[in-house]
């Protein structure tokens, strides 16, 4: 395709969330020459990763009239990325000297580091002074188009004040996360099962869970992460994973209490718990990590963009509507990746095309893309849920956003590392944090960010 030749051009966007997504997007829309409000709920920067020890008062997360908490950390968390491979391409997630002793120097950091990274990057690019804190969005949708150009309308309110505020944008970019809404796995007998169900959502430590028999759901990092952490004090844990064979039985090497199984097959009002493997165990709790759902409330398209069994679609490389496209985008979609560098280059991309500079395919050849990509994935008997798994296909994707940009691809560096920890979180599951042997990758990674020092 031609490149656009039309001046470039600078429309006033509107950001929703104040995470690691919306804090990129800001910098780049604001670096390309566009005008730029972030709307957060919360009265800080930082999104999924602030801490907080408030859980809902629905321990599964489904009332829908519940009050939201918008964060999942739990307190034993630690990154399961290195830190150099984490950090956005142009501000590397480094040890920064002269900042306060309470930061955490490990190579794969706790939560609250991650927090202070993004709180240092926001200073560091003057992002808070785009931010309104404390504001909902409640309404998201099309206004009248003018030129060609389709507005946005755009709710909010401060502080849950009934004062609502209705301004009109000319393109909004969607960034609040999706680890709010929970998925939950389907239980035979549940409902008259008598033990107390929860999701992961509203985990933050071990000790209500002391001398009990847990049973945890999923295969996900935060299974795999909670169930060591809980089994330090309770009297069983058990872990339930689909994917597991039908008769696995399987103690996890180093502790007396904590044992793999396959799934679930019934639950019982004796309060037994039945698994697929044969076996049956008297349980307290049941824990979903059973990961989450896509969810954007105050999104009103009229049906042109549908969240199905979670697929987001219909959506061009996983970023732009193409009914909408391109003043309607997301960032942060695809998942098992490496979300920050990503991020950014989603959001040079956005950018880029809304000041006209990088051009996008017709309406029509978006559209064919997308149906050929949903045809491939249900040839090859991928389910709906899977489309924004990325894994190793990740990289080709950033080097396809990276190309479109005009940047460099992702330093090989980074791609090494990312394989190399995943090997080695399969292999050493309870020292891979803290033990690892790809020093030639951290050394060629410094002496990159020595250029942006």
């Amino acid at each position: 395709m031609a490149p656009s030749l039309s001046p470039i051009r600078s429309h006033h966007v509107a950001v929703i969330g104040a995470g690691a997504a919306g804090l990129v997007a800001a910098r780049e829309l604001r670096r390309e020459g566009h005008s730029v409000v972030v709307f957060e709920r919360q009265k800080q920067v930082g999104g999924t990763w602030i801490y907080t020890d408030h859980i809902e008062p629905d321990p599964l997360s489904v009332d829908p009239t519940r009050s939201v908490v918008h964060s999942s950390v739990y307190g034993s968390l630690r990154t399961n990325l290195p830190r150099e491979c984490m950090g956005y391409r142009d501000y590397p997630f480094v040890v920064r000297s002269g900042v306060s002793e309470s930061r955490d120097p490990r190579r794969f950091p706790s939560h609250s580091e991650v927090l202070a990274y993004l709180q240092d990057f926001a200073k560091e690019f003057a992002i808070e002074e785009m931010v309104r804190f404390e504001t909902a969005v409640l309404k998201v949708a099309p206004a009248v188009e003018s030129e060609g150009i389709g507005k946005w309308r755009v709710e909010s309110t401060k502080n849950e004040k009934t004062v609502l505020r209705d301004e009109i944008y000319d393109a909004v970019v969607v960034c609040n996360g999706h680890y709010i809404e929970p998925r939950l796995a389907e239980i035979p007998g549940i409902s008259s099962w008598p033990g107390k169900e929860m999701h992961s959502h509203n985990y933050r430590i071990p000790e209500p869970f002391r001398d009990q028999v847990v049973v945890l759901i999923g295969n996900s990092a935060s299974a795999d992460d909670i169930s060591r952490d809980i089994a330090r004090v309770a009297k069983e844990v058990h872990v339930a994973c689909r994917s597991n064979e039908a008769d696995t039985f399987i103690k996890r090497p180093g502790y007396s209490n904590l044992w793999m199984h396959s799934m679930i097959e019934s639950v019982h009002e004796d309060g037994s718990v039945v698994f697929q493997n044969g076996k049956t165990i008297m349980v307290d709790v049941i824990m979903h990590c059973t990961e989450y759902k896509y969810h954007f409330p105050f999104l009103e398209t009229n049906g042109n963009v549908t969240v199905d069994d979670n697929r987001v679609g219909p959506l061009y490389k996983d970023v732009f509507p193409p009914a909408f496209a391109p003043w309607l985008s997301f960032i942060g979609i695809p998942w098992k990746v490496v979300p920050f560098p990503m991020f950014e280059l989603q959001s040079k991309w956005i950018a880029g095309v809304l000041s006209g500079r990088i051009p996008l395919p017709s309406k029509e050849d978006m559209i064919m893309e997308i149906k050929t990509l949903y045809a491939t994935l249900e040839a090859q008997g991928i389910a709906k849920r899977y489309t924004h798994q990325m894994g190793i296909s990740q990289f080709e994707y950033n080097n396809w956003l990276a190309s479109q940009c005009g940047c460099s691809e992702t330093e090989e560096w980074r791609k090494e590392m990312y394989l190399t920890t995943g090997v080695r979180k399969r292999t050493h599951p309870e020292t891979y944090r803290d033990e690892w042997d790809d020093h030639h990758l951290v050394s060629q990674a410094y002496q990159d960010f020595s250029l942006y020092a």
